[in-house]
């Protein structure tokens, strides 16, 4: 009988499918990226005050109310209005699950006092214990 020839075992990582993979998932983050924005295009007021820490990792609900007194809120993508009863009870059932989440009202700055304070008196009643507003900043 004769010996078999033994092979050498090869000690080296073959890199090339990596580099592959790194590059697709490059291109899907570059693709992906600008349709993330999330939030509705309202007209802020200005003010001075100082920004809240918020942590990275819990997401606040934000409520938006754009100049025609048309409310969203920040739940998955969508930027479809919704009436303000509905709001409350979408509302109490996020606050009812997570009631250390923090609340931030975004209104146009052309909104009257009425309409804010009516949204607030309806978060208030769906649970939230503290309620924001968000403003922007001076130019």
């Amino acid at each position: 009988m004769g010996t078999a020839k033994r092979r050498k075992v090869m000690s080296e990582i073959n890199v090339v499918p990596y580099i592959d993979v790194m590059l697709v998932l490059l291109v899907i983050f570059m693709v992906t990226a600008p349709l993330m924005n999330q939030g509705i295009k309202i007209d802020l007021p200005q003010s001075d005050s100082k920004p809240l820490d918020v942590d990275a990792d819990e997401l606040p609900l934000v409520i938006s109310v754009k100049k025609d007194s048309t409310y969203y809120i920040n739940v998955g993508n969508e930027e479809k209005p919704i009436a303000l009863a509905y709001l409350g009870e979408q509302a109490g059932k996020i606050i009812e699950a997570n009631p250390t989440i923090k609340v931030f009202v975004e209104g146009d700055k052309s909104l009257p006092y009425e309409v804010i304070i009516n949204l607030m008196n309806i978060l208030q009643l769906a649970g939230a214990t503290n309620v924001n507003l968000i403003t922007e900043p001076p130019t």
